[in-house]
């Protein structure tokens, strides 16, 4: 039990990481859901497809974590977007092709999975030559995806 809360306390710690500068609650949106990972994980991609995305891969963290030493359970990093808006927007603004397509980690705690991703307005802080009504709408998308994922059975 202690491990797994360990585990839980080094997977966040690794998202924060390797997600910019967080500093405050509101640049993460997370969510837990009451379902097994695999029932989740269906939800959330089922859920990104009616938001009008596309997944684009869907990423497994927790064989290089076993690989490190870590016992782990389920941890992937969902990607998705619009190809059509990712190509566009990287040719007109080459610096944000790092941080698209958007994503959201999701991992297995106990009977619980946990959902959790960049709030798409902190992206806006480092782009403000761009509209804020595009960044606007990631975050109600995202959003979105994260009440359907939990409400789809």
């Amino acid at each position: 039990m202690k491990t797994q809360k360990n585990i839980t306390k080094a997977i966040l710690l690794l998202v924060l990481f390797l997600s910019s500068s967080l500093t405050h609650a509101e640049d993460l949106i997370m969510m837990r859901v009451k379902l097994t990972f695999p029932e989740t994980m269906v939800n959330l991609q089922s859920a990104i497809k009616k938001t009008g995305y596309t997944i684009s891969r869907v990423q497994r963290v927790d064989i290089g974590l076993t690989k490190s030493g870590f016992k782990t359970d389920k941890y992937r990093v969902v990607f998705f977007g619009k190809g059509d808006e990712i190509n566009s927007l990287t040719e007109k603004h080459p610096d944000i092709a790092a941080l698209l397509p958007l994503k959201i980690s999701i991992f297995a705690e106990n009977n619980d999975t946990i959902l959790v991703t960049n709030n798409p307005l902190l992206i806006h802080s480092y782009f403000k030559d761009m509209p804020k009504d595009l960044f606007v709408r990631w975050a109600k998308d995202v959003n979105n995806i994260f009440e359907l994922t939990n409400l789809i059975e």
